[in-house]
């Protein structure tokens, strides 16, 4: 009898592993490849200079892209404050919040030091690190990156919300992406991701600023967090499992709840589940 608790639970700890590491892994796939293309449609090329259209709807076919890649692999944050937001709601623990955020840098360093590394010498420049237009001050900057980053998170919950919508939603969050860029390139070059923000800033070793391009898209994060799940859809989670949630003890429950397969046939039924595990997330 031991013996099979000790087996189950070594089972349990390899499936949770699994899937955790196989959504870090998709979050640092999927942020390193925002970066690399988001940020290459933006080098000014002197045969021809990036048009304010023509990174928005980069930067929109990349997030539909890599949404519609990793979304059921880890939830696609591919963003700290979309992350953070995540953790507000409830709906992701505060271990896996910190994991994917390391995920996302390291991946958006990883892009960007690719991308600079085939990017010729005099192309580089300010390497696409997000900059306050000198008319803009600290404090409009900062606003308007909480606003953008607002709407995106809004978005997001949207759009991979259960109740409200089914499918995938790398359209819907690519377009708001694509909006927050139609107006953000001329205040801030648009972040609206920190993640972005640092993989250039990073490479190049540029941090003027910087922190806009954190307090922005996390407060605006938080409270789109706030305004979603407690005003517009508020959900019945109680305070118990909002910290069991929070502590990651949800996820355990939730795998130890799953009753083992018999047989290998039905692999593809706890491909599913585990699904359901890292969408806690």
């Amino acid at each position: 009898m031991e013996s099979d608790r000790r087996s189950l639970a070594k089972m349990l700890v390899c499936r949770l592993w699994t899937t955790i590491s196989k959504a870090l892994f998709a979050e640092f796939l999927a942020t390193g490849l925002y970066v690399f293309f988001g940020v290459g449609s933006a080098l000014r090329w002197s045969l021809a200079l990036p048009s304010m259209l023509q990174i928005a709807i980069t930067f929109n076919l990349a997030t539909a892209v890599i949404v519609q890649i990793t979304w059921k692999a880890s939830g696609a944050h591919v963003n700290p404050a979309v992350t953070l937001a995540f953790l507000v709601g409830s709906q992701i623990s505060l271990p896996r919040a910190v994991a994917y955020v390391a995920a996302q840098l390291a991946g958006a360093t990883a892009g960007a030091a690719l991308l600079y590394g085939v990017t010729p010498g005099d192309i580089r420049e300010n390497f696409g690190v997000n900059v306050v237009r000198s008319s803009v001050s600290t404090g409009q900057a900062v606003a308007v990156e909480l606003v953008l980053t607002l709407q995106l998170v809004l978005c997001v919950f949207a759009s991979t919300d259960s109740r409200q919508t089914t499918g995938s939603p790398a359209a819907t969050i690519g377009a708001s992406v694509a909006v927050g860029h139609l107006i953000g390139i001329y205040f801030t070059g648009c972040s609206m991701n920190p993640a972005r923000s640092f993989g250039s800033a990073v490479i190049v070793g540029k941090f003027a600023v910087h922190w806009i391009f954190w307090v922005g898209p996390l407060t605006g994060a938080v409270l789109a967090s706030l305004i979603y799940n407690f005003i517009l859809f508020p959900d019945t989670k109680t305070l118990a499992q909002r910290l069991a949630i929070l502590t990651g003890t949800a996820e355990v429950e939730e795998v130890e709840g799953v009753e083992p397969q018999k047989k290998e046939s039905q692999s593809s039924s706890e491909d599913t589940e585990m699904e359901n595990v890292c969408q806690v997330a």
